[in-house]
């Protein structure tokens, strides 16, 4: 088979494992926070502020730290940023009811995430064969799922067997451990852009690349309004397990998504692949607004991810091929910020709207949001495939 061959490869499975141990903290923190705050009497105003803050800073820190891995390289990066959001999550677990002290931390932690996704995105043309890249993408997409289901029960765990703040020190070292592991590699020493970029828009000065980013958030929308749909039809119908296990449902649909794609030979051309399973994730949402029975409810919660993780492999593939030359980790950071913003404006968007209507009319609102980045991605496939050239540093004369 294609993923045992590929995971054998020199450092994959090492560049892999650290990028998954790195990223836990990002799928940990929510609610880690929220735990923190309420077991130290804080109220729920707090909490939101203080998950919201985090989410924000860790969009805009995300471009900042990949334009710094363009120009610097990984490793410096990596470690740096991984103290540095360690010691965030630090404050927060040594001051969990302190407004200031949360809002900080929150902050801290959120911005200086150490940049791992793009980073191993940026690394596998370097890491496979020319013919493996996709199924490398899709096994990076598949694990991704792994993480936010994994993330969220560590940290229900660790609550369980003591203070809830000692899963924001556990996130920290996470954190710390997967950046070391991977920033130690020799692919990850050895990484340098081929041309360094100096313009100050980077890489969203591609018209292709700015399309596939805002079809993106028309996908990422779509995911935040389904777990705010979770939440509302949980209380409104007998689900075992609740909104946990449609999320769960949701994100193992994803994963045996991203392992079928890696393992079919489709000839089409990435724009095209890339409508397809935009338009197969938008049907799936539409299933979500007819608003099913629980049994019907847990099989279309699966289907809803089955497109998103293909759909995120292809999107790899693209961001690659579009990213100006010298701004590679920056494109990739930029499209973990905008599927990011989507899952945050679907779900506040959602929730206003269960206030006053009804679960099949927020169910549509988020199968509007997939659906126009499906019609983007139709109207603009020829932009796609027109990269940028970068603006090169001059040389010394």
């Amino acid at each position: 088979m294609l993923y045992p061959t590929l995971l054998r490869r020199p450092h994959v499975l090492r560049l892999l494992t650290g990028s998954l141990v790195g990223r836990m903290p990002s799928a940990m923190a929510a609610l880690a926070i929220a735990l923190s705050v309420r077991e130290a009497g804080a109220g729920y105003r707090l909490v939101g502020v203080a998950t919201g803050v985090f989410a924000v800073a860790g969009a805009i820190g995300g471009p900042l730290l990949g334009r710094l891995v363009d120009r610097t390289g990984q490793p410096r990066v990596l470690v740096a940023s991984a103290v540095v959001s360690g010691l965030g999550y630090v404050l927060l677990a040594l001051a969990p009811g302190s407004v200031y002290g949360s809002l900080v931390g929150a902050v801290v932690a959120g911005a200086a995430a150490p940049p791992l996704e793009p980073c191993l995105r940026a690394l596998w043309p370097e890491l496979v064969a020319e013919g493996q890249v996709q199924a490398a993408y899709a096994v990076d997409a598949g694990a991704q799922e792994v993480v936010f289901i994994a993330g969220p029960l560590a940290v229900a765990g660790v609550a369980a067997l003591g203070p809830a703040p000692l899963a924001l020190w556990l996130a920290a070292g996470l954190g710390l451990l997967g950046s070391l592991v991977m920033a130690t590699a020799r692919p990850s020493r050895d990484w340098r852009t081929r041309t360094r970029d100096v313009h100050w828009l980077g890489p969203l000065r591609s018209p292709g690349l700015l399309l596939l980013l805002g079809a993106l958030f028309g996908a990422g929308w779509a995911l935040g309004g389904f777990n705010v749909f979770s939440v509302a039809y949980a209380e409104q119908h007998s689900v075992p397990g609740g909104a946990g296990l449609l999320m769960a449902l949701s994100a193992f649909g994803a994963l045996l998504g991203a392992i079928a794609y890696g393992t079919l030979r489709w000839t089409a051309d990435a724009p095209l692949k890339a409508v397809a399973l935009c338009a197969g994730m938008a049907a799936a949402y539409w299933l979500v607004a007819l608003v099913p029975g629980p049994a019907g409810a847990c099989l279309v919660a699966a289907g809803t991810g089955v497109f998103f993780a293909p759909l995120l492999t292809v999107s790899f593939g693209l961001v690659g091929e579009l990213a100006p030359d010298g701004t590679v980790t920056e494109a990739f950071a930029w499209l973990v910020t905008l599927i990011g913003a989507g899952i945050a404006a679907g779900s506040a968007v959602s929730g206003l709207l269960l206030a006053d209507s009804t679960l099949p009319a927020a169910a549509a609102l988020g199968a509007c949001g997939v659906t126009a980045g499906a019609v983007v991605l139709a109207l603009s496939r020829r932009r796609l495939t027109l990269p940028v050239p970068a603006r090169e540093v001059p040389d010394p004369v």
